[in-house]
C-alpha cells in the first residue's frame, strides 16, 4: 500500500513538472514579431555581415529573445537568429498592439488605394479603397492586420500600410529645451520607451525633434503635437541654441512669389504630404517658417499648408532691394574646369577666381540663380547656380532657359514596378516601388513647373503591365518616355547609376540624361549602353531605362533615399531633358 502511495506521488509531482515546463513557453507567446516582407534573411548575429542561417516568410510570428541595437533576435525553429527590427512588426498579447491603441489613436494610411476588407487576410472580400493622407479610428487588430473605421463601415487593412498616431495631445509634458538630431533612417517612434510600445511614427537620418525627457536607453520627443519614444542611441543631443539646418525656422517679413504655372500645396513639409490644395504662378505669400526646403504659407484665409521652396522666388520686405536668401550649412561643388566666380551675380562681372571640378565653397547666399560663395583669401564671390551642384539645404537652381525647351513637350514618367510587384528590396528595406514613385512625383512637378505636358504610367502603389507602360507612350506620342528604377546585385560593394537605350535613335536623349545626371549628384558613372528591356525595346518613342544607383549597398541606399538625392536626381533628368530637346 505504501509502495502504492510513493507511485502515485511520484506520478503526481512528474505530471505538475511538465506542466510547470510547458508554462514557460506561454510566456513567451506573449512576446514576439510578424515578419513584416518575402523572403526575409534570418542571421546567425545582430547585422547584416552574419551568415544567414535561413528564412522566414511574411506573416511568420516568432518568440522574441532578446534584442540589441535595431536587431531581435528570436526562436527560429529552435534555433537563435536574428532579424532588422525595420522589417517586422512587434505583436504583444497583454500590451504595445494596435488593439491596444483602439478609440485613442488613428490609422493614418500610408499609400494610395489601399483595399479594405471584411476580415483580416487576403482571402475577405474587398468593401473598397482608402487613400493615402486619410486617417480613420482604430477597432481591433489581429496579427498583421488593423480593423478600421471606414466609409465603407468596419473594415481589416493590413496594418504595412498604415501609420498609427495616437490623438492625445502633448500638454502636460514640459519641454527639456534641448533638440536632437536623428542618426538613422526609418526610425520607430514608439508609444513607450520599449520594444513593446507600438509603432507611431518614423523618422529619418537629419530630422530635428524636442526632447522632452529621458528614460533610460529611450528618448522621449515632441513631434506633430504628440509625444513619442525613440531609442536614445540613434539621437544626437543639441543645445538650444546649437539649432540646425533642419529645423523649423521663421520668418518675419520674408515672401515668396510663385514660380511655377501650378504650385502644389500640401499637409506637411515633405513629397509624402498630401496634397490640400494649389496656387498658381505670380501669386506671393507671407512665409511662416521654413523646413528642408519646404515652406509655410497660408494659401487661403485661415487655410495653411506647405510648397516647395524651390518654386518661390523670395523677397524680404524690409531689406531694401535685397534679394539674399540664407543657405546655413550648404556647400557648392563645382562641376567643371575652368568655373569662373565672378564679383557680382552676373554673367557681366569681372571674374575673380577660376575653379576646377570638384572644388568646394560654402553658400553665404542665394541671389536670383547665383550662389555667393565664400572663397579661400576670406573675399566672397558668385557663381552660376546650374554649373555646380549643392551639399545641403540651399535649393537647386535650373539653368535659365531651360524651361523654354521644355514647355508643350510631351513627357511620359514610368516609376518601375508597383503593386504586387515590389522591384528590389534595400539592404534596410527600402522598397523599390516607393522610391521609384517618390522620383517621379518630384520630377513630375518640376516638368510641369517648365510648361511640359507630363504623364505619369501610374501615381500610386498599383500594379502596371509592361505593356500597358510601352501603350502610354504610343498613345500619348510622346516626345521622351523615362522608366525610373533602382539596382540591385549580391555584390553589396557595387554602387553608381547606369542609363539604357534599346534602338539608336533612342541613344542621344540617353547620353544627355545620364550626363547631367551623374554631374549632379557625383554618383559613380556605369556609363550608358544597350539593353534589352521591354519598356524601351518596345517602344517606338524616344525611351530610356535609368538605373539610379543600387539599393543593394546600405551606404548608397541612404545617400539615394536622402532627400537631398532626390531633388538632385530630379534636377539631372530635368537637365538632361532639355539639352536634348534644344539640340
Amino acid at each position: 500500500m505504501q509502495k502504492r502511495r510513493s507511485i502515485i506521488l511520484a506520478f503526481c509531482f512528474i505530471l505538475m513538472a511538465g506542466l510547470i515546463q510547458l508554462e514557460e513557453p506561454a510566456k513567451a507567446e506573449g512576446t514576439a514579431v510578424t515578419i513584416s516582407t518575402h523572403n526575409l534573411n534570418v542571421r546567425q548575429g545582430p547585422g547584416l555581415s552574419y551568415p544567414i542561417l535561413g528564412q522566414a516568410q511574411k506573416d511568420d510570428r516568432f518568440n522574441i529573445l532578446s534584442q540589441k541595437g535595431e536587431w531581435i533576435e528570436i526562436d527560429f525553429k529552435g534555433k537563435k537568429g536574428w532579424v532588422a527590427s525595420w522589417l517586422v512588426s512587434l505583436n504583444t498579447s497583454s500590451q504595445g498592439t494596435l488593439a491596444e491603441a483602439a478609440n485613442s489613436s488613428q490609422a493614418i494610411v500610408a499609400t494610395d488605394g489601399l483595399r479594405v476588407r471584411k476580415g483580416p487576410g487576403t482571402g475577405y472580400a474587398v468593401l473598397g479603397t482608402v487613400h493615402k493622407g486619410s486617417s480613420y479610428n482604430i477597432q481591433d487588430s489581429e496579427g498583421s492586420w488593423v480593423k478600421l473605421q471606414t466609409p465603407y463601415g468596419d473594415g481589416w487593412v493590413s496594418s504595412e500600410y498604415v501609420q498609427v498616431s495616437s490623438k492625445k495631445k502633448n500638454t502636460s509634458n514640459v519641454s527639456t529645451g534641448k533638440t536632437g538630431r536623428i542618426t538613422a533612417n526609418s526610425l520607430n517612434i514608439r508609444s513607450k520607451p520599449s520594444l513593446q510600445g507600438a509603432v507611431i511614427g518614423k523618422l529619418n537620418t537629419g530630422d530635428i525633434v524636442a526632447v522632452t525627457s529621458q528614460n533610460g536607453s529611450w528618448t522621449e520627443i515632441s513631434f506633430s503635437g504628440n509625444t513619442g519614444w525613440i531609442s536614445s542611441q540613434y539621437i544626437k543631443l543639441q543645445s538650444p541654441q546649437s539649432g540646425g539646418s533642419n529645423t523649423k525656422q521663421p520668418n518675419s517679413g520674408q515672401t515668396g512669389t510663385v514660380t511655377a504655372t501650378a504650385l502644389t500645396v500640401r499637409n506637411k513639409g515633405s513629397l509624402n504630404g498630401k496634397p490640400i490644395g494649389s496656387v498658381s504662378k505670380g501669386q506671393s505669400f507671407t512665409i511662416l517658417e521654413e523646413m528642408n526646403n519646404w515652406s509655410k504659407i497660408e494659401y487661403q484665409s485661415g487655410s495653411y499648408g506647405w510648397v516647395a521652396s524651390w518654386f518661390l522666388e523670395k523677397t524680404a520686405a524690409k531689406k531694401s532691394g535685397s534679394a539674399h536668401h540664407p543657405v546655413n550649412g550648404s556647400t557648392a561643388v563645382i562641376l567643371h574646369n575652368g568655373s569662373n566666380i565672378r564679383k557680382s551675380a552676373s554673367t557681366q562681372s569681372s571674374v575673380i577666381h577660376r575653379a576646377n571640378k570638384g572644388d568646394s565653397f560654402d553658400i553665404i547666399s542665394l541671389q536670383n540663380d547665383w550662389y555667393e560663395l565664400r572663397l579661400p583669401n576670406g573675399e566672397t564671390g558668385y557663381v552660376a547656380g546650374w554649373i555646380v551642384s549643392v551639399n545641403g539645404s540651399a535649393p537647386k537652381v535650373e539653368k535659365p532657359g531651360a524651361e523654354i525647351h521644355l514647355k508643350n513637350k510631351t513627357i511620359v514618367l514610368d516609376p518601375g514596378h508597383g503593386g504586387r510587384d515590389n522591384g528590389t528590396t534595400g539592404a534596410r528595406g527600402t522598397l523599390e516601388k516607393t522610391l521609384t514613385l517618390r522620383t517621379a512625383q518630384l520630377l513630375y512637378d518640376k516638368l510641369r513647373a517648365a510648361g511640359a505636358n507630363v504623364i505619369l504610367t501610374r501615381n500610386s502603389d498599383s500594379y502596371l503591365p509592361l505593356p500597358s507602360r510601352v501603350g502610354v507612350s504610343h498613345y500619348h506620342n510622346a516626345d521622351a518616355f523615362i522608366s525610373i528604377h533602382y539596382d540591385s546585385i549580391a555584390d553589396r560593394t557595387v554602387r553608381g547609376m547606369t542609363t539604357y537605350y534599346y534602338h539608336s535613335f533612342q541613344k542621344n536623349l540617353a547620353a544627355n540624361i545620364h550626363s547631367n545626371v551623374t554631374s549632379l549628384t557625383n554618383l559613380r558613372d556605369r556609363g550608358y549602353r544597350l539593353g534589352d528591356y521591354h519598356v524601351i525595346r518596345e517602344n517606338k518613342r524616344n525611351a530610356v531605362l535609368l538605373e539610379l544607383g543600387y539599393l543593394s549597398n546600405p551606404a548608397e541606399e541612404i545617400l539615394i533615399t536622402s532627400a537631398h538625392y532626390q531633388q538632385s536626381v530630379a534636377a539631372g533628368i530635368y537637365q538632361g531633358l532639355a539639352r536634348y530637346f534644344k539640340n
